[in-house]
C-alpha cells in the first residue's frame, strides 16, 4: 500500500497539500523518514479530526442575536447569576464550572437537589443539531432555558425571571433586545412547570401577560447561548501531532508517546471508536445504545426515545413561536425520525475533547475510568432496555464487529486519550 509524506506549506511536485491526499500521491521516502508512518487513508481520516477543520457554522437561524457582544455580555452575567434559582444559590455555572471544564466532576447533576444525568460540557454544544443526553432540545438557547426550570436544577419560574430582569437588566436587556413590557401586574410566581400553586397562577395570566413572560425567558436562554457559543476547546497535544505528520515532521512527532500513538493506531482501527467519534469535535452528534448499565435497573434510562415528543411538543423549539427561524430553516425537525426503534436506550455521542479531564463517564456517571470505559466496549454487555449496537464475541455482527482488545490495547487507548486534552478557549 502506498503511503503519504506531506509537506508543511509546501507543494509536492507542484500539487498543493490537499489534491496530493485526494490523488494518493506516493511519497514513501517522507514517511519513512517519520518516526511513524501512516497510511493514506488513516492520513485523511486523521487530517479529518484536527480542530482547526471544524467549518465556521451558520449563524443559529432561530436565535438572531447568537453573534451580538451585547447579547453574549448579558449572557454571560445570566450564565454567572445564582439569583435564577429558587434558592438563590445555583447558577449555570454551579454545574459548569468556568475554572474547570464547563462541567462539574460529579457523576449526576447537583442543582437545588440531585439530577438523574451527567452535566455535559459546554465546550461545542453551539454545533451540535441536539442537546441534553436524549436530544431533548435542538438549539443552545433552548436548552439553556430547560435547566432553569427544572425542578433538580435551578427550580425557577418564568414570572421571577422576567422580574429580575425588569430589576437587574433592564439596560442590557435592551441594548439587545429592545425595552422590556412593563407588566405592572404579574404575580410574585407563576410558571406552568412550577408548583401547583404556580401553575395555577400561570393559567390564570391573560394570554397576553403569557406571551411577554415567555419572550422575555426566550430571551434569556438566546443571550446565555451567544455566550456560550463562544466557549470553545482548544487544540491538543494530539492536533499537535497531526499537523506535524501531515508536515512530514519527524520531531513534531515526540509530542506523543510511543504507546499514545498505538492507542490511535488502534483507536482508528480495531477499537472501532471511529466510528462515532469522528470529525473535529470527535463526535458523530448521533444516539446510540451501546449497553451501558442503569443507575436503577428496576427504571432503566429510555433515553432518545422518550426525548422526541418532549423535543417536538417544546414552544422553544426551531418552528416554534419564539424561534427566528423560519420554517424550512428548521431541517433537523422537519426531517426527524419519531418511531426508530434504534432510539430505545440510546444517548448523544458525547465529545472525546478533554475527555481525560471529565471524569466520571457515560450519562449518569456510571463508569470511572477511561480504561473501564474501554473494557465496557470489549465486553460489550446486553442492553437493559432496547438493543444494544455492540456485537459480542462469537455472535453474529450487528451493526459493527465485535471488538477484541488485549489487556495492553486498552491501556494504550486509554493513554492515547488522554492526548486529546487542551485548555478551553473562554470569552474575555
Amino acid at each position: 500500500m502506498k503511503t503519504l509524506g506531506i509537506k508543511a506549506g509546501m507543494a509536492l511536485a507542484g500539487m498543493p497539500v490537499a489534491m496530493a491526499i485526494a490523488a494518493g500521491v506516493s511519497t514513501s521516502a517522507s514517511q519513512a523518514a517519520l518516526r511513524d508512518a501512516w497510511v493514506p487513508e488513516d492520513l485523511q481520516t486523521l487530517a479529518t479530526m484536527q480542530l482547526d477543520r471544524v467549518i465556521p457554522r451558520p449563524a443559529d437561524p432561530s436565535n438572531i442575536h447568537e453573534r451580538s457582544r451585547n447579547a453574549a455580555s448579558l449572557g454571560r452575567a445570566l450564565f454567572n447569576d445564582p439569583r435564577l434559582s429558587r434558592n438563590g444559590r445555583v447558577s449555570c455555572a454551579s454545574c459548569h464550572t468556568p475554572a474547570g471544564q464547563f462541567e462539574d466532576g460529579r457523576p449526576v447533576g447537583q442543582g437545588i437537589g440531585t439530577g438523574k444525568r451527567r452535566t455535559m460540557p459546554v465546550m461545542g454544544a453551539a454545533g451540535a443539531p441536539f442537546l441534553f443526553w436524549d436530544g431533548r432540545k435542538d438549539s443552545l438557547w433552548s436548552q439553556a432555558l430547560g435547566p432553569m426550570e427544572d425542578g433538580a436544577e435551578h427550580g425557577g419560574n418564568r414570572v421571577r425571571f422576567a422580574r429580575i430582569m425588569q430589576s437587574q437588566y433592564a439596560a442590557q436587556y435592551e441594548r439587545v433586545f429592545g425595552p422590556l413590557p412593563a407588566m405592572p401586574s404579574l404575580p410574585p410566581d407563576a410558571s406552568p412547570l412550577g408548583t401547583q400553586d404556580e401553575r395555577a397562577a400561570w393559567a390564570a395570566l391573560p394570554p397576553a401577560a403569557r406571551e411577554q413572560v415567555n419572550r422575555i425567558f426566550a430571551n434569556m436562554g438566546k443571550a446565555i447561548a451567544a455566550y456560550e457559543s463562544r466557549v470553545q476547546y482548544g487544540p491538543s497535544r494530539f492536533d499537535r501531532y497531526v499537523r506535524s505528520t501531515l508536515a512530514a515532521d519527524r520531531p513534531g512527532q515526540d509530542v506523543l508517546t510511543v504507546q499514545e500513538v498505538r492507542g490511535l493506531r488502534l483507536f482508528l482501527g480495531k477499537g472501532q471508536c471511529i466510528t462515532c467519534h469522528n470529525g473535529p469535535m470527535l463526535s458523530d452528534h448521533a444516539f446510540h445504545n451501546t449497553g451501558v448499565p442503569p443507575l436503577d435497573p428496576r427504571r432503566p434510562d429510555r433515553g432518545r426515545a422518550d426525548a422526541i415528543p418532549k423535543l417536538l411538543r417544546d414552544e422553544f423549539n426551531c418552528l416554534g413561536p419564539y424561534s427566528d427561524a423560519k420554517p424550512e430553516q428548521c431541517g433537523e425537525l422537519n426531517f426527524l425520525a419519531t418511531n426508530d426503534p434504534a432510539h430505545l436506550g440510546a444517548f448523544r455521542t458525547p465529545s472525546l475533547r478533554n475527555v481525560a479531564d471529565r471524569a466520571p463517564y457515560m450519562h449518569a456517571g456510571q463508569i470511572t475510568t477511561l480504561q473501564d470505559v474501554v473494557r465496557h466496549y470489549v465486553e460489550a454487555p446486553e442492553a437493559a432496555i432496547g438493543r444494544s449496537e455492540l456485537a459480542r464475541p462469537g455472535e453474529a455482527p450487528r451493526q459493527r464487529q465485535a471488538i477484541r482488545l488485549s489487556p495492553q490495547d486498552v491501556e494504550d487507548l486509554a493513554a492515547f486519550l488522554g492526548t486529546l486534552s487542551g485548555a478551553v478557549d473562554q470569552p474575555r
